[in-house]
């Protein structure tokens, strides 16, 4: 049991605070971990200022964390996980390893996983976070470093997790919508996976950071007829942007047998025509952070191909300003404190 220090808001719209509270016994499982670096995601924001509808307060949210492990359960594997690693935990911070899902390796279906923001106040903006379960907990490589690393454990989990579950080949073309938190880290997996990415963004300046990320080609989504010009091309289309799009135009753009992932929260309910699905066996698919196994592919894969997010650095003294950034949309492109 130990005294956490964490950084708590009291209401939506509002700056954090000082807040502590009690961690309780180690559980057989279970992994504390000092944390030195914290990102800050949109969902964060959501916890924070109630946009799920579930928040109550006073709200510790986080959960791209990233520190020292300082605490090991009775069951941990020791061959896995010891005391001063070097790890990340990120969005599912433990699932229940009995269901269906977790035996076959989908542990992030599991109907009792342990979503870190989701808990309220136990979150990853403190000096430690617990993972209830320790195979959640993930080693972090030399060459990434812990800044990097943080936003790799949610943006980048969610970004990679489709290339694996959709079976995207090197040779495939996708398009990538969105160039910000999310998008600036799917071009540069699916590039250097070996695809042709089309970048789109409604915002004609972001062209030149879209190419200089790894994007073989940039479509402004803002020109008249842009989406017709691309009927029939992508083998996969991935949504980034918490945005109501002309859903049918996209699916339009799809290949036969092509695949729509979204992983952005639209704001509306997502409406599609069956004759843009039915006819060539098109799929619409809904996206989450990876598994346990794709989450250390990701890592790898980031670590050997040079996948890095760009960040902003916030002391702990600065986190209202990195809030504000992700509130406001002017992080580029995510926003990390330094706990």
């Amino acid at each position: 049991m130990r005294q956490i220090e964490a950084m708590a808001v009291d209401r939506p719209g509002a700056g954090f605070r000082p807040h502590h509270y009690e961690s309780g016994p180690l559980g057989p499982d279970e992994v504390d971990v000092q944390v030195t670096h914290a990102g800050v995601c949109h969902s964060d924001i959501g916890m924070i200022d109630d946009e799920y509808g579930i928040s109550r307060y006073p709200v510790v949210a986080g959960h791209e964390s990233v520190g020292v492990v300082v605490g090991l359960g009775s069951a941990v594997d020791s061959s896995q996980l010891r005391l001063g690693d070097r790890v990340g935990v990120g969005p599912i911070a433990g699932s229940c390893m009995r269901c269906v899902w977790c035996r076959s390796g989908r542990t992030q279906l599991c109907a009792s996983r342990d979503d870190t923001v989701m808990r309220g106040d136990r979150g990853g903006f403190a000096s430690h976070v617990r993972a209830s379960s320790w195979q959640h907990v993930y080693r972090i490589p030399d060459e990434i470093t812990s800044a990097e690393a943080a936003p790799l454990l949610c943006a980048g989990s969610t970004v990679f997790a489709p290339l694996l579950r959709h079976g995207v080949r090197p040779v495939d073309r996708v398009a990538v919508v969105g160039i910000g938190g999310l998008g600036h880290l799917a071009i540069q997996f699916m590039s250097r996976w070996g695809c042709h990415v089309t970048a789109v963004s409604g915002s004609a300046g972001k062209e030149e950071a879209a190419l200089a990320l790894g994007a073989s080609a940039f479509l402004n989504s803002r020109d008249e007829g842009a989406l017709g010009w691309v009927r029939g091309t992508f083998d996969l289309i991935l949504s980034t942007v918490s945005a109501d799009l002309p859903w049918d135009q996209y699916v339009d753009a799809l290949r036969p047998g092509g695949t729509l992932s979204i992983v952005g929260l639209p704001a509306a309910a997502i409406s599609v025509s069956p004759m843009s699905l039915l006819p060539q066996a098109k799929v619409v698919a809904g996206g989450v952070p990876g598994s346990i196994e794709d989450n250390r592919a990701m890592l790898d894969f980031a670590a050997r191909h040079g996948v890095r997010p760009v960040v902003e650095i916030h002391s702990a003294g600065d986190a209202d300003r990195a809030l504000r950034s992700v509130r406001e949309g002017t992080a580029r492109y995510r926003a990390v404190i330094e706990m």
